[in-house]
């Protein structure tokens, strides 16, 4: 124990573990030879994002030897993510020893890389992993395994071009490129935007801010502040206002109570991970329209750290119905015929997915299947929200709302929030992200070795290496038929 910590103070335990990652990938043959027949100027995969989902996809791809892999994501290197952008809480809510994005290595792990620097007696006594810390493993785990991000690259629309998919970039050093398969790595708002109600329509953008938005905390020093909703990411953004001084901060909470249990968390298991995407449609709908309906509750933590605050205040049965300018304060009306004034207004709101608020589609979102389109919900199961999710194949990627219209969008994988209602929580929560990237890479595969299966066919043919040389043996001379008295 003690020598375990020792290496960890002096750098060694890092360096150990990562020569311990590459010596179990070579163990495994990783990452072997590339079985796909190459195009000219063709990528075999396009990953849109380079954050935790993108890189695990990477690895579940490069796993199955699929080699020809370019990976894009807008933001600066180290900062893909979430994390170190919008992302506000002190601590992440998973359980610290979850595996996430290590696809079954060990030496993969939050918790290996955590104990190889800070020993085992730091690990014993960390609660919950700190955001930036946590980032500070992404980018480690983006570092050893050698993944090519192409950063500060975005993509601005996807068209079909003959078989192939054509990506327009901006930020590139090519305005283009052309790919077999394109992967939607993108995170909570993938398959969407964040949600903004109406009642801020008008009102001048000095005044309010998502709390997905680049947001100078600073100021809001000595205001008063509304945030809108109670979620994590609501409460997050209260603490952040009330740490940099604003002299009030009040959470406008459309429920009449606060919501304390995280349904999902009391089923979690490897059957839901890997059974939820199998079940009929009835059953999916009705686990996350049940889900939705109770809502996740803010992380414990997150809710102290506001809660702490004197000057923090938590209103319930105030759903907001109109937001107007008065004087140089915003006047938030209620609906129950009440209002108050305030300086800034945070939309705490979350995102919606629907696909046509996404640009790279263009007008072909509208050709993306939608659940609405195959599912009506009975009476007390309603929810319009989850209507808009995109009604995907078992293998994550879109299907066409009118088949024949627009067969080129099931090239397209939504490895993202956007699969939630279709597959469950694999393509975006720690838990089982490194489960979505196995189902992701194992499709992927199978798709290419079909789309060539005739090129595959003439290898099979025209494969001449030998493996006898026609000295290894010598024929009988004897006919066996001659042998006497031998019962075969």
């Amino acid at each position: 124990m003690l020598g375990d910590n020792i290496d960890a103070i002096n750098g060694k335990g890092l360096v150990a573990l990562e020569t311990r990652v590459k010596e179990d990938l070579a163990y495994l043959c990783y990452i072997g030879k590339d079985w796909v027949p190459q195009r000219v100027d063709v990528n075999d995969v396009v990953i849109i994002g380079g954050g935790m989902c993108g890189m695990v996809a990477w690895m579940g791809l490069t796993s199955s030897q699929i080699t020809n892999v370019r990976i894009l994501d807008r933001n600066p290197k180290g900062f893909e993510g979430p994390w170190l952008n919008y992302a506000r809480m002190e601590t992440l809510r998973s359980p610290k020893q979850l595996t996430g994005p290590a696809f079954g290595h060990g030496a993969l792990t939050f918790q290996a890389w955590h104990r190889a620097q800070f020993g085992a007696a730091k690990w014993d006594a960390l609660e919950k992993i700190p955001r930036t810390m946590w980032m500070d493993y992404l980018r480690w785990y983006r570092s050893v395994l050698n993944i090519p991000i192409e950063n500060d690259v975005s993509v601005e629309r996807v068209e079909p071009e003959g078989d192939l998919l054509r990506l327009h970039l901006s930020g590139a050093d090519t305005p283009s490129l052309l790919t077999r398969k394109l992967v939607f790595a993108t995170g909570r708002d993938g398959t969407g935007t964040p949600n903004i109600p109406d009642f801020v329509n008008g009102l001048p953008p000095h005044r309010w801010a998502h709390s997905s938005d680049n947001i100078d905390f600073r100021t809001l020093k000595t205001k008063r502040v509304a945030v809108v909703g109670v979620g994590a990411s609501a409460v997050d953004n209260a603490a952040e206002a009330l740490e940099h001084g604003a002299v009030e901060v009040r959470h406008l909470i459309r429920r009449k109570k606060m919501p304390t249990v995280n349904k999902m968390m009391g089923i979690a298991s490897r059957g839901f991970t890997v059974g939820f995407g199998e079940l009929p449609d009835e059953w999916r709908w009705r686990f996350m329209q049940y889900s939705f309906a109770t809502q996740t509750p803010p992380p414990h933590g997150s809710t102290i750290r506001v809660s702490r605050h004197s000057n923090a205040y938590f209103h319930f049965g105030k759903g907001v119905s109109a937001v107007t300018e008065e004087g140089d304060a915003l006047r938030v009306s209620f609906t129950d015929g009440t209002s108050y004034k305030t300086d800034f207004l945070i939309l705490g709101t979350g995102f919606k997915v629907d696909p046509m608020a996404r640009k790279e589609f263009g007008e072909a979102a509208d050709d993306i299947l939608l659940w609405h389109n195959v599912y009506t919900p009975p009476d007390d199961e309603q929810n319009r929200d989850l209507g808009y999710f995109p009604y995907l194949n078992s293998d994550l990627s879109f299907r066409e709302k009118s088949v024949g219209r627009a067969p080129w969008l099931g090239g397209i994988y939504c490895f993202n929030f956007g699969a939630t209602a279709s597959l469950g929580k694999i393509s975006g929560d720690i838990p089982g992200v490194s489960e979505g990237a196995n189902l992701l890479a194992r499709s992927i595969a199978a798709t290419l070795y079909a789309e060539d299966v005739k090129a595959h066919w003439k290898n099979l043919v025209d494969y001449e290496t030998p493996e006898l040389f026609g000295d290894e043996w010598e024929p009988s001379i004897l006919d066996v038929s001659d042998v006497k008295g031998q019962v075969a």
